[in-house]
């Protein structure tokens, strides 16, 4: 029944995420039908002249449709992180964030924006790249000369995510006026304004090639469920393994933070509630997170642009307002009788 189950989910999820996107795409203060997002998606792909006004087809295609695949891609990709660091943590708290990457992340955008690191040369999205990767390189040192269990790295994690977000409280105290202040305060809340086709592009790319780094592992993402000893014992190499799936998780992490900013909940609530439908082996569970999350991101994106429109509320509050009480059912959920 499960085998049968699976590949409907996954069309249905496919599905749902078009239409999401194609609908997504005409609200907003613009009148713009779905015919015409068609329209100008099919004339930029060379199958025919779109027939729009240039003003209407660059609001579909310069402005809305790689906002709109950028929360798609964001969603699916921290959905895809927050399962697969679930397992290999064997922590059901564990999310995309739980190495520092986003705090690292946020304290390269701030190097960046307020001391102007780099002389204009390195962007905030290159800046928020390089210090998340800054900070899981610090965790990786740390959890190494710890032990490397899995409790040393969510520790070593747990570290470096306080002292990056202390650095980044620092920096913006001392040397930020108030209007950059609110810059980087609604950047850190996550936001997906200023999106463009290069960001999607690279973090699409990155998330296909993370998607299938964790697919061919997923048999090993089933063993780690029973601990490290029951995966050994199976024949996995643990600590090759854990390297691969953390490095490959915190590489995804941090080209979506250094793009959107940090979204948090997405990693967290969304794998939990996926499992109730596709049960705990991954070879299932990956693909159908992934997709569900993309539908996820799109909406709350949505929301979060037109609900006080013309004022936009950053992505991350709105997933907050969201997946606290969503959490909190999981959790209800879930819970051992006594």
């Amino acid at each position: 029944m499960t085998g049968i189950r699976t590949p409907l989910l996954t069309a249905a999820g496919l599905a749902a995420l078009a239409v999401s996107v194609a609908v997504a795409v005409t609200i907003g203060p613009a009148d713009i039908s779905t015919a015409d997002v068609w329209s100008s998606v099919a004339a930029h792909l060379g199958l025919g002249e779109s027939g729009l006004a240039l003003l209407r087809d660059g609001i579909v295609w310069d402005l809305r449709m790689p906002r709109t695949l950028l929360a798609a891609v964001c969603g699916a990709g921290l959905a895809l992180c927050g399962a697969v660091m679930q397992s290999l943590l064997r922590n059901p708290l564990a999310d995309p964030f739980v190495l520092g990457v986003s705090s690292g992340a946020s304290t390269g955008a701030v190097a960046v924006i307020v001391l102007g690191v780099g002389g204009g040369a390195v962007s905030l999205s290159a800046g928020a790249f390089l210090g998340a990767l800054l900070s899981f390189g610090l965790v990786l040192l740390l959890s190494h000369t710890l032990g490397g269990s899995v409790d040393r790295v969510v520790l070593s994690g747990v570290a470096a995510m306080q002292l990056f977000s202390a650095l980044t409280s620092l920096t913006v105290l001392t040397s930020a006026d108030a209007e950059t202040t609110r810059g980087v305060m609604f950047w850190l809340l996550g936001s997906l304004t200023g999106a463009d086709w290069a960001d999607v592009l690279l973090c699409a790319g990155i998330l296909v090639a993370v998607l299938v780094v964790c697919l061919a592992h997923s048999a090993t993402l089933d063993a780690f469920t029973f601990g490290e000893e029951a995966a050994a014992s199976l024949g996995v190499r643990v600590a090759r393994a854990r390297l691969v799936l953390l490095c490959a998780t915190a590489l995804l992490t941090a080209a979506l933070v250094s793009c959107a900013g940090a979204i948090g909940f997405v990693g967290l609530v969304l794998p939990h509630a996926t499992r109730a439908l596709t049960g705990a082996a991954h070879a299932r569970l990956l693909p159908v997170t992934v997709l569900t999350g993309a539908v996820f991101l799109v909406w709350v994106d949505t929301l979060a642009r037109t609900v006080l429109d013309p004022q936009e509320i950053p992505v991350g509050v709105v997933t907050s307002l969201i997946g606290v009480p969503a959490f909190v059912v999981v959790l209800y959920r879930g819970r051992r009788p006594a």
